[in-house]
Order: C-alpha cells, then structure tokens, then sequence
C-alpha cells in the first residue's frame, strides 16, 4: 500500500452530502481501509449465500484484503467448512456492510472463488501463521462438527480462556509448519454490483452501482 493511500484513508474527512461521482471512490476507499483496521465497522460483514439445501445461509466474516483495481474483496475461512462447498455448488453470494458512523449500508453482489492452495494462500497463512488466529486453521476437527459430551450427557464446550499462541507455536522459535498442516482458504469475491443507501434525516439516497454513473433508485 502507497503512502498516499494511507494517509488517505486516515486523514481524508467524508463530505457531509457526496457527489455522485464520489460514491464508487469512498466506498472502495472505506473497504480498504476495513481490511487493515480492525476498527472500521466494514471489518466484518455479513456473507449470504445459498445452502446445499436450498436455503438462504449467513454468516459474519472477516475483510482481509481488498484488491481496489480488480474488485475483489478476500476473507479466510476454513477449507472444511460447510460454506466452501456452498460456494462451489453456488458461487453467487451478498456481502452486506453497515456503518453506524456513515449511515451507509453497502450490499455488493459477488462471484465468489475458493483458493485452497498456492500462492495466495500460502501468503495467507504466512499472514497468520504465528497469531492466535492461526489455531483456527489447525483444528483436527472441521468447523460445525459436535463436540464431544460430558458425563451428564450434555454438550458443554470448554469455558473459553484468553487466547494465546496455538500448541505448538510456542517459543522465540516457533517450528516451521509444512503447507500441507493447515486448514485455511481463501475466498475470493468479485464485486459485479453494489446496491448503495444511505440514510439521512434531510433524505435517504439509494443507488445501484456497476460501471459508469450510479443508476438512483427509491431508498
């Protein structure tokens, strides 16, 4: 990322009415700036997809990278996971943004793809690989599989302790995990269109945003 684009997207102050031209820009430059802020309510939208069943699924995921030239918007998930074979069975999915701050919901039409090796995922675990999150990836277990029940015959998950470095990555040290070891995707979403409201008490404005000027549409 440019020096230019960082100071960017933390100095530059939002217009108290945007132009329409300025739409498609500020939304491209507030999820760039939610893929590197954990702060930004843009870091974790929600994901609508279709199920193997037929029914609608969503889920919370995390903005890890945002390719602003190409439109894609990239989130790590497990390969196991129910909605990698989900999204191969259907790759059309929503990504739904809301930011209290903005007043502005952004709900961006996706194709998505599923990366479960090569260089992009191997950047991806490198990214990764010795922070806390790294242990979500290393589970023996899938994501969604039962847990094991306790004596009384109930399914009681351990009470959650603070979060430190996975087993196994302890140390100043810690040994070098073959590729092959982990679980982690990547998913790869091409934004193909986004529907863009925002709310206002001197009017709701709404529009459809692909290539060229926004299409204005009733909030």
């Amino acid at each position: 990322m440019t020096g230019g684009l960082v100071a960017l997207l933390v100095t530059r102050s939002m217009p108290e009415v945007i132009g329409s031209d300025e739409i498609t820009p500020q939304i491209w430059v507030q999820l760039q700036r939610a893929s590197v802020d954990r702060h930004h309510e843009w870091r974790t939208p929600v994901l609508a997809s279709i199920g193997l069943d037929g029914a609608v699924q969503a889920r919370t995921v995390v903005l890890r990278r945002v390719d602003i030239e190409a439109k894609r918007l990239l989130f790590y998930t497990d390969r196991r996971s129910p909605k990698v074979l989900e999204l191969k069975a259907n790759p059309a999915a929503t990504l739904v943004f809301w930011s209290r701050r903005l007043s502005w919901q952004v709900r961006a039409q996706v194709n998505t793809q599923i990366l479960d090796a090569g260089p992009l995922v191997d950047s991806a675990w490198d990214s990764v690989v010795q922070s806390p999150s790294a242990g979500d990836y290393l589970s023996s277990a899938p994501p969604g599989a039962a847990l094991h029940a306790t004596p009384d015959n109930s399914a009681a998950p351990t009470p959650p302790v603070a979060r430190e470095t996975p087993a196994g990555l302890e140390g100043s040290q810690p040994p070098v995990l073959h590729r092959g070891t982990h679980h982690l995707a990547v998913v790869c979403a091409d934004v193909l269109s986004i529907d863009w409201l925002e709310l206002s008490r001197a009017g709701h404005r709404r529009a459809l945003l692909t290539t060229g000027a926004p299409q204005w549409l009733v909030p």
